[in-house]
């Protein structure tokens, strides 16, 4: 398993990457991707409540724990556990995400990482605020000084959540568009899901840069 701050970076490069997808060089090719991005978007749609209920309580709890010190861990609700979780569609999951292709499986491989990368690092964040309540001094000492990059893995994957709009948006131009996808996936619905899954959704503010041991 990659590191919480290794796993970031990857997240971070994908994020900013220009979305290129393999040639589309033959019509069977092209409808694949198109069915696919369907098939991805549907998903999308699916999680978008589930995403949205996790993003608000999430930043609800963010004032308390984006500096990352003793006294922010110690105001972390118990249940903030139970709160933030980011579920992954069964389509975006690891055995499955393999058969995607073009712009679908750019998406599977953003919506994935960022999710558990999310989910880990407040289920760590939590570990740390009950050891620095009630654990030894070396447990409490550990724990303080490793808050910064469990806050760090939550922020990022909100971040790497927050461009998968334009990922969609980037791959359903690529692909054709209104005319090439028809009924089955329209300009609407496209807008309506990268508004859903863009920065001012999902993102959290403010992003504050912790250092370890603060």
């Amino acid at each position: 398993m990659l590191p919480l701050a290794l796993v970031s970076v990857v997240l971070l490069m994908l994020a900013g990457c220009g979305g290129a997808t393999s040639k589309q060089s033959t019509p069977a090719a092209l409808k694949l991707q198109r069915e696919d991005l369907v098939a991805a978007s549907r998903a999308l749609g699916e999680s978008e409540a589930s995403i949205a209920a996790e993003v608000a309580a999430s930043r609800k709890l963010w004032p308390h724990i984006a500096g990352a010190t003793a006294a922010s861990l110690s105001a972390l609700p118990r249940d903030a556990e139970a709160l933030a979780r980011l579920p992954v569609p069964a389509l975006f999951g690891e055995v499955q995400a393999r058969s995607l292709t073009g712009p679908a499986s750019q998406i599977a491989g953003l919506f994935r990482p960022s999710a558990l990368l999310s989910t880990r690092g407040w289920r760590m964040l939590i570990a740390s605020a009950a050891q620095v309540e009630s654990g030894s001094a070396e447990a409490s000492r550990f724990a303080r000084e490793n808050a910064p990059l469990y806050v760090e893995s939550i922020y990022d994957g909100h971040f790497a959540l927050a461009q998968i709009g334009k990922k969609l948006l980037a791959g359903y131009e690529k692909l054709g568009g209104p005319s090439a996808f028809g009924a089955s996936l329209t300009q609407a619905q496209v807008d309506a899901l990268a508004r859903a899954y863009s920065e001012p959704s999902i993102r959290l503010y403010p992003h504050v840069h912790v250092r370890l041991g603060s």
